[in-house]
């Protein structure tokens, strides 16, 4: 669950990224709505994944809500979610 989790929150990053560094200048500076249209739909889908699976190993790993709602929160975040693979996700996988 724990690998499944730190890969979803990668793309969910990338995804983001691309999403405010590629989508939105190409819809608002060189008026090129489409990309973004594709970029929204995939950072979408990883967002939700990347929040359900935040509940789902929240509760596997009885971490708590305080927890929770970092790994949420970073969501929100541009780099947020490399932050916490960084920082949260990987020492957990080592000790594994």
């Amino acid at each position: 669950m724990l690998k499944i989790f730190r890969i979803t929150a990668i793309l969910e990053g990338i995804s983001y990224l691309m999403l405010f560094g590629l989508g939105m200048p190409l819809k608002y500076l060189a008026q090129m709505p489409e990309p973004n249209i594709f970029i929204g739909y995939a950072h979408g889908f990883l967002f939700i994944a990347y929040v359900v699976l935040a509940v789902l190993l929240t509760s596997e790993k009885k971490w708590g809500f305080k927890t929770f709602t970092i790994l949420f929160i970073a969501s929100l975040l541009p780099f947020g979610t490399f932050y916490i693979d960084k920082k949260y996700l990987k020492p957990t996988a080592v000790v594994q």
